[in-house]
């Protein structure tokens, strides 16, 4: 086979739900290094790589035929979390992430040359809300919540189950697996959680949130990036990895960095009540702020891959700088 940029050989990746901001991220990133990406979205736009139509929920060879013969399938369908847990909400978030995923395994399953790795996003909240201790592949808890904790982390804990579920219900023998447990992808893009955070860092607000104690999980998009590649190129890791930066920290450390890689001096704190309140006039849940999330890559880090941001000050200061950048 050719070598492709910086002497790589080139792979047929099909990406289903890749047209998200991590999707294109990781599209983005594949393309520039020489692979054959193909996006599988119920909205296709133009890009430089290929786009097809799928819904998600119907077997249709217009995008079933791109699995033949695929190097990897990497699925990131799924509704965003960012939203009130209303039951409408609940349904949506719960379908575009099982539904998708079970269709896969059939369409997979079907293939007379199925692809030789399929990565299914999945979500370091599957975690329980760890401020004693790090959450990892071997020793992590799954489910539950502090008690009196709001039922909607519930609700998420269940979504990560039924999602992972549905991921390793379907046999592929021929097909390695990797459950993606990625914690918030940082990226400078227009409309991720880092821009929203930096947001209220630049307005005054970036203060502690809650009680500053729960741990945030993170990753820069950078490594977000090579460790897909690095999944990519090692056949022996199979099952559920940790996406996320070696090094999560308190919340109130979290926001401390970011003001100080802004330049802004202070931030208001917000208590949970306010947030509470904030929530609910910007239609979304404060789990997504409150719940401690622990998580620590253990797999990656046995198998020596090197993070190359795995410290948060120094990620927020690289990603501040490219945002300022794309001003």
């Amino acid at each position: 086979m050719d070598q492709g940029v910086s002497g790589i050989t080139p792979l047929r990746i099909v990406i289903p739900g890749g047209s998200g901001q991590v999707g294109t991220i990781l599209a983005r990133h594949l393309h520039a290094s020489g692979h054959k990406v193909t996006v599988l979205s119920r909205s296709p736009k133009p890009a430089p790589w290929m786009s097809v139509r799928w819904d998600g929920r119907t077997l249709d060879p217009r995008w079933t035929q791109t699995l033949e013969g695929a190097d990897a399938v990497i699925h990131l369908s799924g509704r965003s979390v960012n939203c009130r847990y209303n039951p409408a909400n609940r349904r949506q978030i719960i379908d575009t992430r099982v539904v998708p995923t079970l269709l896969l395994g059939q369409a997979i399953k079907q293939a007379k040359q199925p692809p030789r790795v399929w990565m299914n996003a999945s979500t370091s909240t599957f975690y329980r809300h760890a401020l004693d201790r790090p959450q990892d592949e071997f020793t992590g808890e799954l489910g539950g919540s502090e008690p009196g904790a709001p039922g909607t982390w519930n609700f998420s804990i269940d979504v990560a189950r039924r999602w992972e579920e549905a991921f390793y219900a379907p046999a592929t023998p021929a097909t390695r697996k990797v459950a993606l447990r990625s914690s918030m992808t940082m990226s400078p893009d227009a409309g991720g959680v880092f821009s929203v955070l930096l947001g209220l860092v630049r307005f005054g607000l970036g203060g502690t949130q809650g009680s500053g104690r729960q741990f945030v999980s993170w990753i820069h998009d950078l490594d977000y990036c090579r460790a897909i590649d690095y999944l990519l190129a090692h056949d022996d890791i199979s099952g559920a990895v940790n996406l996320t930066a070696p090094n999560p920290l308190p919340n109130r450390e979290f926001m401390r960095a970011l003001r100080q890689a802004w330049g802004m001096p202070i931030g208001l704190p917000s208590t949970a009540w306010m947030l509470e309140i904030g929530a609910f006039f910007l239609r979304t849940e404060t789990e997504l702020i409150l719940k401690s999330r622990r998580a620590i890559p253990t797999l990656l880090l046995n198998h020596s891959f090197q993070f190359q941001y795995p410290h948060w000050p120094q990620a927020a200061v690289e990603l501040v700088e490219r945002y300022k950048s794309k001003r």
